[in-house]
């Protein structure tokens, strides 16, 4: 058995539905039984949605009800076209009821002027529960027995809303009674990736990327072989491509690369989608449904050695980079847990810190409570703040015992200013920030040394 899990420009419309589907028929006849479907959202449905609870929250209605009737009808019009008879009954009743509550949702937000996290959670997980619906649908229409499964149903998470974090017990066994009791059934299930629900039945979400995270706990809890993640690219590149022309297939790499790259900036993969699968050992693909014959990139425990001393560039643009001085430093212990303590409190996650005798440094790319964790740090120590930064990040096992390596990198970029430079304990990476407009040149640099 594979999870196949397809991303928002795999099912974007009818016609990268029917490529999913001949995919999921691939499988089905070389597998003889499942595979276990994971979709996202329609691209750009999640971002629309929040759009849309954010404009309700501000009052302006009629902007909403516009925005999602036209969702309404993007989805009605898949619908008709990939399953016709099912969208004049079952189909397009779900459908137009799903919208008819989030017409009469967003007109109750608009009224309070307040949108909650859990609001929030409900009115982003409709676009994986409705093309979850449809992919189903599209899928018996094409002659492949299937059956839709309510992600809330399969996913147990705490009510952490927005970016609920799975209970990895809970969440196995209802993925065993929803997931493979279909399988076993002879049947393909879908869900809806991003969206699960609290032990008491409200509807939460994984945060953004979070249908990755989902494939890979359905993956570990129907002991999959493999959990494919279909996408828009070839695989994992050797940079991002839209800083660098002509990046390279990275045909396989460890669990601990993909992590950091992906922790770091590589957009294909979302970081906590390893989690799972590193629990229980199990390989994870980065696959594009334009293309399916290709071969893409394998993750797994222990790869086959780098032909390349680096193993791919990740990068990170929008950064602030946040410096916090003392005297109380010095020779003082609780400094560092007094910043921190900051930094928790207003739920701001720090990418890179650096330290010297009486400056940290840290960057962010969530600048929303910025203001409040500059007065609170304020309170004791002096801080400033320089934004417009960017994170270039080099990764590969084999910096853990070539040394050489990050010398030979910092080195290329002795002619543009570097922030700040840090290695992770793990020493698989190394990572620079410098200004956002140095990125492209630094990048470049550092590709034509180590991959052409």
């Amino acid at each position: 058995m594979v999870v196949q899990k397809f991303g928002g420009t795999s099912v974007a419309d009818p016609d990268a539905i029917h490529r999913l589907i001949e995919i999921v028929r691939t499988a089905r006849s070389r597998d003889g039984r499942g595979p276990a479907v994971v979709v996202s959202a329609m691209s750009g449905v999640t971002d629309a949605l929040l759009a849309i609870a954010a404009a309700a929250g501000a009052g302006r209605v009629d902007d909403t009800i516009s925005t999602l009737e036209q969702l309404r009808e993007r989805h009605l019009s898949a619908a008709r076209a990939l399953a016709p008879s099912e969208a004049d009954a079952a189909l397009g009743t779900y459908v137009n009821a799903q919208f008819d509550d989030l017409v009469a949702l967003v007109r109750a937000l608009a009224v309070l002027r307040e949108v909650s996290p859990r609001t929030l959670d409900v009115v982003a997980a409709a676009g994986e529960l409705l093309i979850s619906r449809i992919v189903a649908a599209a899928l018996a229409k094409a002659g492949l027995p299937s059956e839709w499964v309510d992600a809330r149903h399969a996913i147990v998470t705490n009510d952490d809303h927005t970016r609920a974090m799975p209970l990895s017990d809970d969440t196995d066994a209802a993925v065993r009674s929803s997931v493979l009791a279909v399988i076993d059934a002879g049947r393909v299930p879908v869900l809806g990736g991003f969206v699960g629900a609290t032990a008491d039945g409200d509807t939460t979400t994984l945060g953004r990327g979070g249908s990755d995270y989902s494939a890979a706990l359905v993956g570990a809890g129907i002991g999959a072989v493999e959990i494919q993640i279909w996408t828009d690219v070839d695989g994992m590149l050797t940079a991002d491509p839209r800083v660098i022309a002509k990046p390279r297939l990275v045909p396989h790499l460890s669990f601990a690369e993909a992590s950091e790259l992906a922790y770091f900036g590589a957009k294909v993969l979302h970081p906590s989608t390893i989690l799972p699968a590193v629990r229980r050992n199990i390989p994870v693909r980065i696959l594009n449904s334009r293309k399916p014959e290709g071969t893409g990139t394998i993750i797994t425990a222990e790869p086959p050695p780098a032909a390349t001393p680096l193993t791919a560039l990740a990068c990170k643009r929008d950064l602030t980079v946040v410096d916090i001085t003392s005297d109380r430093m010095l020779m003082a212990y609780g400094f560092l847990r007094r910043v921190f303590e900051v930094f928790e409190r207003f739920r701001t996650a720090v990418d890179v810190v650096t330290t010297s005798e009486v400056t940290v440094s840290v960057t962010v790319d969530n600048c929303r409570h910025l203001d409040a964790i500059t007065e609170a740090l304020s309170e004791f120590s002096q801080v400033s703040i320089e934004p417009g930064m960017a994170l270039l990040c080099a990764v590969g096992d084999r910096l853990r015992n070539e040394p050489a390596i990050a010398a030979r990198a910092v080195g290329l970029l002795e002619e543009v200013p570097l922030r700040m430079i840090s290695q992770a304990a793990s020493r698989r990476n190394i990572t620079v920030i410098l200004r956002q407009a140095d990125l492209p040149h630094a990048m470049q640099r550092l590709h034509e040394e180590f991959f052409t």
